[in-house]
């Protein structure tokens, strides 16, 4: 029975509201998992190429000469940071060059004004980017596989890590694209933020080799406490305790996915 004056079909609007919105939150991810998969040899392949490259040289030629670190050879050492390096980079590049490349081609107008929240535009772009990124990891952690001997520790941490990453550097392309004005603006991020913070971010060495100022100084650095979580993850040992990790990219992922949100009703970089 229905409420008085309420309509007999009342009832069934939040189901049908939920209906459609499925079906775009489905669309936006089937549009963005289609885009970089038609271009793949652009999107999945040079990361691929390019932990080969950094085990070859770094870990098999030069790892040689290094010994161990962390309590590990280190070609395994390596593994996580690299795995990681390609989850951010793949996570930030697909939403920024997606969702600029919808504004300037008008897009994201008819995906305004469509009847559907834009929470749900923001998850639909974060989790194609999201699908990119740990595809990208699987691809990566195959070659390193078969490259070096080592296991994974803790499997359910591993993939924590990963999904959390990868929406918390979507969410910053997405706010990127969001500023960006040209296509110029979406790569002074990455070439002049993301790229020291990853090579300074304990990838190829412990940060316990650092000076007391240096590494105090690393510890302000949060791709720092995101490759050493899950370099526990998938080895088992880290310089800094897990939970600092998780409890930072929760932190950091709350916080960009309300600013984007905030963005978005907003308008900012959006509407005309």
């Amino acid at each position: 029975m229905t409420a008085r004056n309420e309509p007999a079909y009342a009832s069934g609007v939040p189901a049908l509201r939920r209906l459609r919105w499925w079906g775009a939150f489905r669309t936006l991810v089937t549009k963005e998992v289609r885009r970089f998969l038609r271009i793949w040899a652009q999107t999945l392949l040079p990361p691929v190429i390019t932990t080969t490259l950094y085990l070859m040289i770094f870990g098999h030629l030069i790892g040689r000469r290094i010994g161990p670190m962390g309590g590990h050879e280190y070609i395994a050492f390596i593994v996580p940071g690299l795995v990681m390096l390609s989850v951010i980079t793949n996570a930030y590049g697909n939403v920024v060059s997606s969702f600029f490349a919808a504004k300037m081609q008008g897009f994201v107008q008819e995906l305004l004004v469509a009847p559907i929240p834009n929470w749900l535009i923001l998850a639909g772009y974060v989790a194609g980017s999201v699908v990119r990124a740990l595809l990208t990891a699987v691809l990566v952690s195959a070659v390193a596989f078969a490259l070096v001997d080592f296991s994974i520790a803790h499997l359910g941490l591993t993939v924590l890590f990963a999904v959390i990453t990868a929406v918390l550097f979507a969410l910053a392309g997405f706010i990127n694209a969001v500023f960006a004005n040209s296509f110029d603006h979406i790569s002074i991020v990455p070439t002049f933020v993301l790229t020291p913070l990853t090579y300074l971010g304990g990838v190829f060495y412990s940060v316990d080799l650092l000076p007391p100022l240096w590494r105090t100084l690393s510890l302000a650095n949060p791709v720092l406490y995101l490759v050493d979580g899950f370099r526990y993850a998938i080895l088992g040992s880290s310089d800094i305790p897990v939970l600092n990790g998780l409890a930072l990219l929760l932190v950091l992922t709350t916080a960009l996915g309300g600013w984007a949100l905030w963005l978005m009703q907003r308008g900012v970089g959006i509407k005309a």
